[in-house]
């Protein structure tokens, strides 16, 4: 059999995470099996094993894959000529663009994380790097003069999180939920719990038109 080139090895990858997402989002992680995510991704279950152990082996590649895809969006955060601007759009790549069922799927993620050492180890990871990531941003805001917020840096950073998490669960569980019709609010509530200073973002922040969220 020839060897697969690298770019189809990781093509193939990629194509049985998202199967999975998909499959742990429609059934839930134990109610999924192998046998579901080959199907899904139109794979042999010794094709899958190639690339993945079991179910865990499979969330700890869709966390370092949505590791690395919020490290290149939160990347060029800091120095954006506005900041707030910046984070709205983030929002919306997070809260609007991404297809519902991988919120969903994050909850689920969460949820086994309470019962499953190794998927917990997983999300918690994730979840600091997340925090530390938000962490350094506005303590270097603040050290710029940028923001002046009256809490202290990682209770901001925990504030950020509390927001974002509220946001995913909603989606994930809500179908009447639109999320486009509230980021502006939240835009808002943002700026107020960041402060930033004349001589950096601007303090007023116009009421956005609303984006319709994503079915």
């Amino acid at each position: 059999m020839p060897k697969l080139s690298p770019d189809t090895q990781r093509a193939r990858r990629e194509n049985i995470l998202d199967a999975a997402e998909v499959c742990f989002a429609r059934a839930g992680f134990h109610s999924c099996t192998m046998q579901d995510i080959c199907k899904e991704a139109g794979v042999s279950p010794g094709a899958l094993y190639l690339y993945f152990d079991s179910k865990e082996d499979l969330i700890a590649g869709i966390a370092e894959r949505d590791r690395a895809q919020f490290q290149s969006r939160f990347a060029n955060l800091a120095d954006a000529p506005d900041f707030l601007e910046a984070l709205s759009i983030l929002g919306e790549q997070y809260f609007i663009d991404e297809p519902s069922e991988r919120r969903l799927m994050c909850i689920e993620i969460g949820v086994e994380a309470t019962r499953n050492k190794k998927v917990a180890e997983i999300y918690h990871s994730v979840d600091k790097f997340i925090l530390q990531s938000f962490e350094t941003l506005f303590a270097r805001l603040r050290d710029e003069g940028r923001i002046a917020p009256e809490e202290d840096i990682p209770t901001l950073a925990k504030l950020f999180a509390l927001i974002g998490d509220g946001m995913v669960w909603r989606r994930a569980t809500d179908p009447s939920f639109d999320a486009g019709a509230l980021l502006p609010a939240v835009t808002r509530l943002v700026n107020m719990m960041i402060k930033p200073t004349e001589t950096g973002v601007e303090t007023s922040v116009p009421a956005a038109e609303p984006k319709r969220a994503r079915a």
